[in-house]
This record gives C-alpha cells, structure tokens and sequence, in this order.
C-alpha cells in the first residue's frame, strides 16, 4: 500500500467564521495555514481565496498569485489550485429572477491555474441541485477546462460527487482530455450529492477506474470518519475548513494543522505511512513547475 497523502482543503467558497472564528481569510493568512498544515504533515494544499475586504470567495489572479508565492517561498508543498468558483447559479424564489453572475467562462475558471501552472488543480465534473441554488458544470464546459488544464501540464483533480461522475471521468480520460492514471476526489455529504455513510463511501469506490489515484473527504461528522475509511482502503484523505469546522463533536477545530495532525494520528493507528510533498508528487505522477 502506498504511503498516506493528507490534502489539506484550507477554506471553501461557502465556509464562514459565524460558526467558528478560526478559518484564514487573506491571502497571507491561507498561505500561512497551508505552511502550518505542511509542518503537521499535509503534503498537498486545496486553495480558495477571498477577498480580503469582504471575504466572499474571489477569482482575482493577484489573489491566488499572493497565496501560491507565499507558499512556494516557504515549503516544498503541492499545490492545487480550485476551478470550482465561476459554475454556481442562484435562484431569488422572492423576485422569481435568476443571478447567473456566478456563472464564468472556462478561460476565466482556470486562467490562475493557465498561469500559475501549480502541480495539481481541482476539476468538478457535477453539476448539482443545492436548494436555491445549482453548480453548474455543463459537459462542455468541463471538457474544454479538461483540455487547458491539460496543455498547461497541470494534472487535474476530477472531484465527483454522485455515481455518474465516475462514469463522465473515465469518459474524459477515454477522449484524451485527462491523462491516464486519473486521480478522482470522492466528495461525500455535499448537499444534492451521494451520501457520506460507510455504504456511499464503499460503493463510489466500487466504481472507480482500476488504475485510478483517489482521495475521499466526507462534510460535517463525516470528516473523520471517511478519513478513515479512505486510510484504511489504501487512499488518501483530506480535511480542513472547507469540509469542517470541528475536530471533535461540539469541539470547533482551531487549525487546519490540528485537523492534519488527528488525520497523521490516525494513519499512525492504522499502521499507514505518511508521505511528503516529494513523496506525493511520485505517487501522483506530477513535477513541481
């Protein structure tokens, strides 16, 4: 079995501090986190950013620019930069109107990732029913982002969240837009997707490619469970805010370093090794630009 990679997702689109007053929001706070979470054993960092002003989720180059030098000049840490924000559609049931401004081109989704050429970027395949609101990834829309991450030498993330997710990867790397062996994200819990129980975890890993790298996250009291679970079935796992606010039920986490350092306790319980940065760039088959 191949040694542990712990990804560490430092904070999402939606995760707030009204609920925990922890989670990093600036440029210099994310890339600090990702540091931090590096020193605990994280060996890939899953960036979002903010703005700094406002904290609502951001896709302003300089932004993501600040937070990957910080990182680069600090550690040897992989980084994979987010393509999920710009596919979200809101509905506002009060003036019956749809706001499409969250809806953004595939140049814009991954012109950070074009020009910054991190080792991994993340590449949702799903498009998802979220109560007011729905993520949008049309089909042609992801093959064209597949097809630029792809030229830029970035080997993508392909994050699923339902069953035929995995059916539309495997169909991607059929079309040569994703290079073989995928690495697919089993994302698990995330509203208008498959459940995190034990079962979902087992039958999305059922249906992977043969060849295919993976890693799992479960939301909420999924988190460690799936961690776990992903652990022991010889994957690979990933916490942080964007995930979970607690590291224990009714205990909100202080760190995305002390999520890291519960997961690297676990592998130790579970008698798996964990790997480095230069380590996960072997196992995933990626170089460091």
């Amino acid at each position: 079995m191949e040694k542990l990679i712990i990804n560490v997702a430092l904070i999402g689109n939606t995760t707030t501090r009204d609920k925990n007053p922890n989670p990093p929001m600036t440029p210099r706070e994310i890339a600090e986190s990702a540091i931090e979470s590096y020193q605990a054993g994280a060996a890939v960092c899953h960036v979002h950013v903010r703005d700094p002003i406002t904290q609502i989720t951001s896709m302003n180059y300089e932004l993501y620019r600040e937070v990957f030098e910080r990182i680069r000049e600090k550690c040897d840490m992989v980084i994979n930069l987010t393509t999920g924000t710009g596919g979200r559609l809101f509905w506002d049931p009060q003036t019956n109107v749809w706001d499409t401004s969250g809806l953004k081109s595939p140049e814009e989704r991954v012109e950070h990732v074009v020009r910054l050429q991190p080792e991994i970027c993340s590449l949702d395949i799903s498009t998802l029913n979220m109560g007011n609101r729905a993520f949008v990834n049309l089909v042609p829309i992801v093959e064209k982002m597949a097809a630029m991450i792809r030229d830029a030498g970035v080997k993508p993330e392909l994050e699923v969240f339902e069953p035929g997710d995995i059916l539309f990867a495997k169909d991607l790397v059929r079309k040569g837009l994703v290079e073989n062996p995928p690495l697919l994200q089993l994302c698990l819990g995330i509203p208008g997707g498959i459940g995190a129980t034990l079962e979902d975890f087992n039958f999305m890993r059922s249906r992977l490619p043969e060849n295919a790298l993976w890693c799992a996250f479960g939301v909420g009291p999924a988190h460690f469970p799936i961690a776990s679970a992903a652990i022991i079935a010889g994957g690979h796992a990933r916490v942080g805010f964007e995930d979970n606010l607690y590291i224990s039920k009714g205990v909100l986490a202080t760190s995305n370093a002390q999520q890291v350092q519960k997961v690297v306790k676990l592998a130790n319980m579970l008698d798996r090794e964990v790997a480095t940065a230069s380590e996960a760039r072997r196992i995933l088959g990626v170089n460091k630009h």
